[in-house]
Protein backbone atom coordinates (compact mmCIF):
# COMPACT_ATOMS: atom_id res chain seq x y z
CA UNK A 1 0.00 0.00 0.00
CA UNK A 2 1.18 3.34 -0.72
CA UNK A 3 2.22 5.72 1.56
CA UNK A 4 -0.61 8.22 1.03
CA UNK A 5 -3.03 5.04 1.30
CA UNK A 6 -1.60 4.75 4.44
CA UNK A 7 -1.73 8.42 6.01
CA UNK A 8 -5.28 8.89 4.53
CA UNK A 9 -6.49 5.22 6.19
CA UNK A 10 -9.34 3.02 4.59
CA UNK A 11 -12.01 4.68 4.22
CA UNK A 12 -10.56 8.43 2.52
CA UNK A 13 -9.63 5.87 -0.58
CA UNK A 14 -12.51 3.90 -0.55
CA UNK A 15 -14.73 7.06 -0.52
CA UNK A 16 -12.90 8.75 -3.72
CA UNK A 17 -12.80 5.35 -5.58
CA UNK A 18 -16.30 5.03 -5.16
CA UNK A 19 -16.99 8.69 -6.46
CA UNK A 20 -14.76 8.13 -9.31
CA UNK A 21 -16.20 4.69 -10.81
CA UNK A 22 -19.23 6.73 -10.74
CA UNK A 23 -17.78 9.75 -12.03
CA UNK A 24 -16.72 7.60 -14.79
CA UNK A 25 -20.04 6.40 -16.10
CA UNK A 26 -21.92 10.05 -15.88
CA UNK A 27 -18.67 10.87 -18.02
CA UNK A 28 -19.49 8.18 -20.28
CA UNK A 29 -23.11 8.96 -21.05
CA UNK A 30 -22.40 12.71 -21.44
CA UNK A 31 -21.10 12.60 -24.81
CA UNK A 32 -23.58 10.01 -26.36
CA UNK A 33 -26.48 12.04 -24.99
CA UNK A 34 -25.08 15.34 -26.36
CA UNK A 35 -24.59 13.70 -29.79
CA UNK A 36 -27.97 12.03 -29.57
CA UNK A 37 -29.68 15.31 -28.97
CA UNK A 38 -27.04 17.13 -31.82
CA UNK A 39 -28.59 14.59 -34.25
CA UNK A 40 -32.36 15.45 -32.80
CA UNK A 41 -31.98 18.37 -33.18
CA UNK A 42 -30.66 18.35 -36.49
CA UNK A 43 -33.34 16.42 -37.96
CA UNK A 44 -36.26 19.31 -36.53
CA UNK A 45 -33.90 21.63 -38.04
CA UNK A 46 -33.37 23.58 -34.93
CA UNK A 47 -30.96 24.32 -32.64
CA UNK A 48 -29.25 21.67 -30.44
CA UNK A 49 -29.38 24.06 -27.49
CA UNK A 50 -33.17 23.89 -27.44
CA UNK A 51 -32.85 19.49 -26.62
CA UNK A 52 -33.91 18.64 -23.61
CA UNK A 53 -31.49 15.55 -24.39
CA UNK A 54 -28.79 17.55 -25.33
CA UNK A 55 -29.30 19.34 -21.89
CA UNK A 56 -29.51 16.28 -20.16
CA UNK A 57 -25.86 15.58 -21.48
CA UNK A 58 -24.41 18.61 -20.27
CA UNK A 59 -25.91 17.98 -16.61
CA UNK A 60 -24.71 14.94 -16.52
CA UNK A 61 -20.86 16.58 -17.74
CA UNK A 62 -21.16 19.56 -15.10
CA UNK A 63 -22.29 16.52 -12.30
CA UNK A 64 -19.67 13.91 -13.41
CA UNK A 65 -16.07 16.81 -13.26
CA UNK A 66 -18.04 17.87 -9.90
CA UNK A 67 -17.05 14.29 -9.36
CA UNK A 68 -13.77 14.20 -10.81
CA UNK A 69 -12.74 17.42 -8.67
CA UNK A 70 -13.78 15.49 -5.50
CA UNK A 71 -11.95 12.49 -6.64
CA UNK A 72 -9.01 13.93 -6.95
CA UNK A 73 -8.95 15.82 -3.48
CA UNK A 74 -9.77 12.60 -1.76
CA UNK A 75 -7.74 9.47 -3.49
CA UNK A 76 -4.40 9.60 -5.40
CA UNK A 77 -4.64 10.93 -8.82
CA UNK A 78 -2.29 7.46 -9.74
CA UNK A 79 -5.97 5.53 -8.28
CA UNK A 80 -8.48 7.61 -9.75
CA UNK A 81 -7.39 8.72 -13.47
CA UNK A 82 -7.53 4.71 -14.54
CA UNK A 83 -11.30 4.49 -13.61
CA UNK A 84 -12.23 6.82 -16.71
CA UNK A 85 -11.20 3.83 -18.68
CA UNK A 86 -15.10 2.25 -17.34
CA UNK A 87 -16.28 5.61 -18.69
CA UNK A 88 -15.42 4.93 -21.89
CA UNK A 89 -16.10 1.39 -22.24
CA UNK A 90 -19.40 2.36 -20.82
CA UNK A 91 -20.00 4.91 -23.10
CA UNK A 92 -19.02 2.45 -26.06
CA UNK A 93 -22.25 0.27 -25.11
CA UNK A 94 -24.35 2.86 -24.83
CA UNK A 95 -23.38 4.77 -28.04
CA UNK A 96 -24.20 1.30 -29.62
CA UNK A 97 -27.76 1.03 -28.02
CA UNK A 98 -28.62 4.54 -28.48
CA UNK A 99 -26.95 5.94 -30.66
CA UNK A 100 -26.82 2.69 -33.24
CA UNK A 101 -22.55 3.43 -33.30
CA UNK A 102 -21.80 -0.18 -34.00
CA UNK A 103 -18.14 -0.76 -34.12
CA UNK A 104 -16.25 -3.20 -35.88
CA UNK A 105 -13.89 -5.75 -34.58
CA UNK A 106 -11.37 -3.51 -35.07
CA UNK A 107 -13.05 -0.36 -33.42
CA UNK A 108 -13.96 -2.64 -30.74
CA UNK A 109 -10.10 -3.94 -30.51
CA UNK A 110 -9.05 -0.36 -30.87
CA UNK A 111 -11.51 0.56 -27.56
CA UNK A 112 -9.52 -2.16 -25.65
CA UNK A 113 -6.46 -1.39 -26.06
CA UNK A 114 -6.54 2.22 -25.76
CA UNK A 115 -7.99 2.07 -22.12
CA UNK A 116 -5.54 -0.83 -21.82
CA UNK A 117 -2.42 1.17 -22.46
CA UNK A 118 -4.02 3.88 -20.38
CA UNK A 119 -4.57 2.54 -17.25
CA UNK A 120 -0.65 1.19 -17.62
CA UNK A 121 0.29 4.48 -18.33
CA UNK A 122 -0.95 6.12 -15.11
CA UNK A 123 0.30 2.83 -13.27
CA UNK A 124 3.63 3.46 -13.73
CA UNK A 125 4.26 6.87 -14.57
CA UNK A 126 6.34 8.56 -11.08
CA UNK A 127 4.46 9.14 -8.42
CA UNK A 128 3.91 12.57 -7.48
CA UNK A 129 6.01 13.99 -4.78
CA UNK A 130 3.43 15.35 -1.74
CA UNK A 131 2.47 18.98 -2.03
CA UNK A 132 1.08 20.14 1.19
CA UNK A 133 1.05 24.05 1.41
CA UNK A 134 0.09 26.84 -0.17
CA UNK A 135 4.05 28.04 -0.50
CA UNK A 136 5.00 24.79 -1.79
CA UNK A 137 2.62 24.90 -4.89
CA UNK A 138 3.57 28.06 -5.54
CA UNK A 139 7.00 27.47 -6.10
CA UNK A 140 6.00 24.73 -8.02
CA UNK A 141 4.03 26.57 -10.25
CA UNK A 142 6.94 29.31 -10.68
CA UNK A 143 9.24 26.46 -11.93
CA UNK A 144 10.98 27.51 -14.88
CA UNK A 145 10.49 24.34 -16.92
CA UNK A 146 7.17 23.80 -16.13
CA UNK A 147 6.32 27.73 -16.76
CA UNK A 148 8.16 27.04 -20.19
CA UNK A 149 5.65 23.90 -21.10
CA UNK A 150 2.76 25.87 -19.83
CA UNK A 151 3.63 28.74 -22.45
CA UNK A 152 3.95 26.35 -24.84
CA UNK A 153 1.16 24.87 -24.60
CA UNK A 154 -1.16 27.89 -24.62
CA UNK A 155 1.07 28.73 -27.60
CA UNK A 156 -0.24 25.67 -29.11
CA UNK A 157 -3.71 26.29 -28.06
CA UNK A 158 -3.73 29.37 -29.67
CA UNK A 159 -2.20 27.97 -33.25
CA UNK A 160 -4.74 25.19 -32.97
CA UNK A 161 -8.56 27.32 -32.39
CA UNK A 162 -7.34 30.45 -34.62
CA UNK A 163 -5.60 28.61 -37.47
CA UNK A 164 -6.07 24.70 -37.33
CA UNK A 165 -9.35 24.20 -36.23
CA UNK A 166 -11.72 26.62 -38.45
CA UNK A 167 -9.96 25.30 -41.56
CA UNK A 168 -9.25 21.21 -40.50
CA UNK A 169 -11.42 20.40 -37.41
CA UNK A 170 -14.75 19.30 -39.33
CA UNK A 171 -12.72 17.07 -41.27
CA UNK A 172 -9.58 15.81 -38.89
CA UNK A 173 -10.87 14.37 -35.27
CA UNK A 174 -7.62 15.06 -33.61
CA UNK A 175 -7.58 19.09 -33.87
CA UNK A 176 -10.39 18.49 -31.53
CA UNK A 177 -8.31 15.91 -29.51
CA UNK A 178 -5.57 18.06 -28.94
CA UNK A 179 -7.36 21.36 -28.59
CA UNK A 180 -9.26 19.17 -25.39
CA UNK A 181 -6.28 17.18 -24.31
CA UNK A 182 -3.95 20.14 -24.21
CA UNK A 183 -6.59 21.71 -21.96
CA UNK A 184 -6.44 18.89 -19.61
CA UNK A 185 -2.99 19.76 -19.13
CA UNK A 186 -4.62 22.56 -16.59
CA UNK A 187 -7.39 20.72 -15.52
CA UNK A 188 -6.67 18.12 -13.22
CA UNK A 189 -3.11 20.78 -11.59
CA UNK A 190 -5.78 23.21 -11.11
CA UNK A 191 -8.73 20.70 -9.05
CA UNK A 192 -5.33 19.69 -6.84
CA UNK A 193 -3.89 22.76 -6.65
CA UNK A 194 -7.89 24.54 -5.64
CA UNK A 195 -8.46 21.25 -3.10
CA UNK A 196 -5.40 22.50 -1.21
CA UNK A 197 -6.08 26.01 -1.72
CA UNK A 198 -9.22 26.39 -0.65
CA UNK A 199 -8.70 25.86 3.00
CA UNK A 200 -6.13 28.77 3.43
CA UNK A 201 -9.06 31.29 1.55
CA UNK A 202 -11.69 30.43 4.30
CA UNK A 203 -9.01 30.82 6.77
CA UNK A 204 -7.20 33.31 8.78
CA UNK A 205 -4.37 33.63 5.86
CA UNK A 206 -7.08 34.15 3.42
CA UNK A 207 -5.65 36.95 2.13
CA UNK A 208 -2.17 35.74 1.13
CA UNK A 209 -3.90 32.61 -0.26
CA UNK A 210 -7.05 34.34 -2.60
CA UNK A 211 -5.35 35.75 -5.47
CA UNK A 212 -3.66 32.06 -5.87
CA UNK A 213 -7.19 30.38 -5.55
CA UNK A 214 -8.66 33.02 -8.08
CA UNK A 215 -6.37 32.23 -10.74
CA UNK A 216 -6.50 28.27 -9.95
CA UNK A 217 -10.52 29.28 -10.22
CA UNK A 218 -10.43 30.73 -13.32
CA UNK A 219 -8.12 29.09 -15.42
CA UNK A 220 -9.97 25.71 -14.58
CA UNK A 221 -13.28 27.57 -15.20
CA UNK A 222 -11.67 28.95 -19.02
CA UNK A 223 -10.34 24.74 -19.42
CA UNK A 224 -13.52 23.30 -18.78
CA UNK A 225 -15.57 25.62 -21.15
CA UNK A 226 -13.62 25.80 -24.08
CA UNK A 227 -13.15 21.47 -23.64
CA UNK A 228 -17.01 21.97 -23.51
CA UNK A 229 -17.26 23.85 -26.47
CA UNK A 230 -14.79 21.79 -28.50
CA UNK A 231 -16.11 18.50 -27.32
CA UNK A 232 -19.51 19.67 -28.96
CA UNK A 233 -18.36 20.38 -32.28
CA UNK A 234 -16.42 17.35 -32.09
CA UNK A 235 -19.44 15.47 -31.98
CA UNK A 236 -20.99 17.11 -34.51
CA UNK A 237 -19.31 15.77 -36.82
CA UNK A 238 -17.40 12.50 -35.28
CA UNK A 239 -18.46 8.97 -34.03
CA UNK A 240 -19.25 9.87 -30.01
CA UNK A 241 -16.92 6.33 -29.13
CA UNK A 242 -14.15 6.89 -31.24
CA UNK A 243 -14.11 10.62 -30.33
CA UNK A 244 -14.14 9.59 -26.56
CA UNK A 245 -11.72 6.75 -26.42
CA UNK A 246 -9.04 8.89 -28.23
CA UNK A 247 -9.70 11.99 -26.11
CA UNK A 248 -9.54 9.58 -23.02
CA UNK A 249 -5.84 8.54 -23.95
CA UNK A 250 -4.80 11.75 -25.19
CA UNK A 251 -6.27 13.69 -21.44
CA UNK A 252 -3.97 11.17 -19.82
CA UNK A 253 -0.77 11.60 -21.70
CA UNK A 254 -1.30 15.73 -21.30
CA UNK A 255 -2.08 14.86 -17.68
CA UNK A 256 0.66 12.72 -17.03
CA UNK A 257 2.93 15.07 -18.80
CA UNK A 258 1.73 18.12 -17.14
CA UNK A 259 1.93 16.50 -13.69
CA UNK A 260 5.48 15.56 -14.13
CA UNK A 261 6.73 18.51 -14.95
CA UNK A 262 4.46 20.73 -12.19
CA UNK A 263 5.81 18.04 -9.22
CA UNK A 264 9.21 16.53 -10.69
CA UNK A 265 7.92 13.48 -10.92
CA UNK A 266 10.24 12.74 -13.86
CA UNK A 267 13.61 12.39 -11.57
CA UNK A 268 12.34 9.35 -10.01
CA UNK A 269 11.48 7.67 -13.00
CA UNK A 270 13.04 4.36 -13.80
CA UNK A 271 14.57 2.25 -16.24
CA UNK A 272 11.54 -0.53 -15.19
CA UNK A 273 8.85 2.11 -15.65
CA UNK A 274 10.43 3.92 -18.27
CA UNK A 275 10.37 0.69 -20.23
CA UNK A 276 6.62 0.24 -19.45
CA UNK A 277 5.56 3.49 -20.23
CA UNK A 278 7.18 3.28 -23.56
CA UNK A 279 5.29 -0.29 -24.07
CA UNK A 280 2.22 1.51 -22.77
CA UNK A 281 2.36 4.29 -25.09
CA UNK A 282 2.78 1.96 -28.01
CA UNK A 283 -0.36 0.02 -27.37
CA UNK A 284 -2.40 3.18 -26.89
CA UNK A 285 -0.83 4.59 -30.49
CA UNK A 286 -1.80 1.07 -32.21
CA UNK A 287 -5.38 1.40 -30.36
CA UNK A 288 -5.85 5.22 -31.53
CA UNK A 289 -4.67 3.88 -35.23
CA UNK A 290 -7.20 1.22 -35.03
CA UNK A 291 -9.86 3.18 -34.33
CA UNK A 292 -9.00 5.51 -37.06
CA UNK A 293 -9.09 2.49 -39.39
CA UNK A 294 -12.57 1.54 -38.25
CA UNK A 295 -14.25 5.25 -38.61
CA UNK A 296 -12.42 5.71 -41.99
CA UNK A 297 -13.96 2.32 -43.13
CA UNK A 298 -17.67 3.27 -41.45
CA UNK A 299 -17.62 6.46 -43.34
CA UNK A 300 -16.37 4.01 -46.40
CA UNK A 301 -19.01 2.39 -46.47
CA UNK A 302 -21.99 5.09 -45.59
CA UNK A 303 -20.44 6.89 -48.60
CA UNK A 304 -21.14 3.69 -50.62
CA UNK A 305 -24.34 3.05 -49.59
CA UNK A 306 -25.73 5.96 -49.91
Amino acid sequence: MSPDLEQSGVSLPVSGILIAVVSSFINGSTFVLQKKGILRSRDRGGSYLTDVVWWGGTLAMIVGQIGNFLAYNVAPAVIVTPLGALGVLFGAVLASWILQEHLNILGKLGCVLCCCGSVVLIIHAPKAETVTSREQLEERLADPVFVSYALLVVLLLLVLILFVAPAHGSSNMLVYVSICSLLGSFTVPCSKGLGLVAGEVFGSDGGRALPLFLFLLCTLAVSILLQFLYINRALQSFSSNVFEAVYYVAFTCSVIVASALLFKEWTALTATHSLALLCALTTVCVGVALLRISQEAEVTWKKKTD
